[in-house]
């Protein structure tokens, strides 16, 4: 997975049709070094002309626009650009359409009522660690799974370790790579690695198959 360079930026283009929203993230993002917005966009379709010109690492994307909305955009995007992370902004909640978006490819989902500084950590994580989760998230996609399997294919039993076991809840909990690697005193690269393991032990081809499995398996809790 690429990571951004010692001296790089994360590149992000935002793609909302309210201006004052777009200023807002704008001027919050203006003040952390290792985050810079490229390109702003009114609706989906502007944004898609974008990106024929440009590489953004991470897209801001919300849910309701003229032309072309959110949920239209997003199979465009994972189409012909399955490396950009995506996190969508709504003003909903609702748990049904973020399990939708998260199964068709979002990488993470905030409410637009979210602070800044969670908006920059959502851009990191996704960025460095493929999904944000949080607790919209996590109970959307749990909360899912009651009604249909997101990766069917992923095995009842996988014979974890203890270690992989703990790793695996950790995550679910959203800690990230270097927490996980404190508490366990093990390298962050360890980490990673196990995470990888755990992939393949378990047939989840994401981290969202990962709490897939850890649901089932009663690593953790169903909501």
């Amino acid at each position: 997975m690429k990571k951004p360079e010692l001296n790089g930026t994360i590149k992000v283009i935002i793609a909302d049709d309210h201006a004052l929203f777009r200023a807002g993230v704008k001027t919050a993002l203006s003040i952390k070094k290792d985050v810079e917005l490229i390109a702003e966009a009114d609706n989906g379709m502007q944004l898609l002309n974008l990106l024929k010109h440009m590489e953004p690492d991470v897209i801001l994307l919300d849910i309701q626009m003229p032309i072309m909305d959110g949920i239209a955009t997003l199979p465009e995007i994972r189409k012909m650009y399955p490396h950009v992370k995506v996190i969508i902004l709504s003003m909903h909640n609702d748990h049904s359409m973020i399990s939708k978006l998260m199964e068709i490819g979002a990488n993470s989902y905030l409410t637009k009522n979210t602070d800044s500084e969670n908006i920059y950590n959502a851009i990191k994580t996704c960025y460095e660690q493929e999904f944000y989760f949080n607790e919209l998230t996590n109970k959307a996609l749990l909360t899912g799974l009651r009604t249909k399997r997101i990766e069917p294919n992923i095995p009842q039993e996988a014979n974890l370790t203890e270690k992989e076991t703990t790793i695996l809840k950790m995550m679910c909990e959203e800690k990230t790579t270097k927490e996980i690697a404190d508490l366990v005193d093990i390298s962050p690269r360890t980490v990673e690695a196990i995470r990888d393991k755990l992939k393949t032990k378990t047939g989840a081809k994401s981290m969202a198959g990962l709490v897939m499995y850890a649901v089932k398996n009663g690593i953790i809790a169903q909501p």
